[in-house]
C-alpha cells in the first residue's frame, strides 16, 4: 500500500478518515425552555485529571455558537437502535428532536433516553483546528450502561459491534 498525496478536493481524505469506526455522540442542552443539539461523531476521552472529553465542531454550525453558551451540556454516547436519532440530530432544517425521548438534567444539559453512556459537561476550552472547533468539555457526572453497545460509524454507514468470545485484549 503506497502513500497517495492529499486531494484538494478532500473527497479521498473524508473517504480515507471513514475507515476509522467512530461511536456517535449527541451534544444536548435546553435554550429557551427548548432542547437544542447535534450530532457529533468526532468524541474522545482527554483527561482523567481534570476529567476531560472533546467533540469537533464544524465552524460553520449553527447550533453550537447556541450550545456554548449554555451553562451545562448533556453528552449521550447514542446506542446502536439510536441510527433514527443520529439522522434527527443531524438535519439542518426541521425540528432535531422530532421522536427523541429525551430527559433534562438539573442545570440544563439535555439526554437521550437509553443512551449507552452519559455525560454532564461544561465547556472548559476551544482550539480553533482548520475548518472545525476542537472543543473540550468538563465532565461533572456520568454514567454508563454497558449492557448497552454503542453505535457505530463507519464506512459513512451505521454499524453494529459484534461480541468476540476472546474476553479481551492482552
Amino acid at each position: 500500500m503506497e502513500p497517495r498525496s492529499c486531494p484538494s478536493d478532500g473527497a479521498e481524505l473524508r473517504r480515507v478518515f471513514g475507515s476509522f469506526p467512530s461511536g456517535v455522540t449527541a451534544v444536548c442542552a435546553v435554550a429557551d425552555g427548548v432542547p437544542v443539539g447535534m450530532a457529533a461523531s468526532s468524541f474522545t476521552s482527554v483527561s482523567v485529571d481534570p476529567p476531560l472529553v472533546s467533540v469537533c465542531v464544524q465552524n460553520c454550525s449553527t447550533t453550537w455558537p447556541r450550545l456554548r453558551e449554555l451553562p451545562r451540556l448533556g453528552l449521550s454516547v447514542l446506542a446502536e437502535d439510536h441510527d433514527q436519532v443520529c439522522i434527527s440530530l443531524s438535519r439542518k432544517d426541521s425540528n432535531r428532536f422530532a421522536g427523541v425521548e429525551w430527559s433534562e438534567l438539573p442545570g440544563g444539559g439535555v439526554l437521550v433516553q437509553g443512551a449507552s453512556a452519559w455525560l454532564d459537561c461544561s465547556l472548559y476550552s476551544e482550539l480553533p483546528a482548520g475548518d472545525h472547533t476542537i472543543v473540550v468539555l468538563e465532565v461533572c457526572a456520568l454514567g454508563a450502561d454497558l449492557e448497552r453497545p454503542p453505535l457505530v460509524f463507519h464506512g459513512s454507514r451505521f454499524r453494529r459491534l459484534a461480541g468476540l468470545n476472546s474476553g479481551g485484549l492482552e
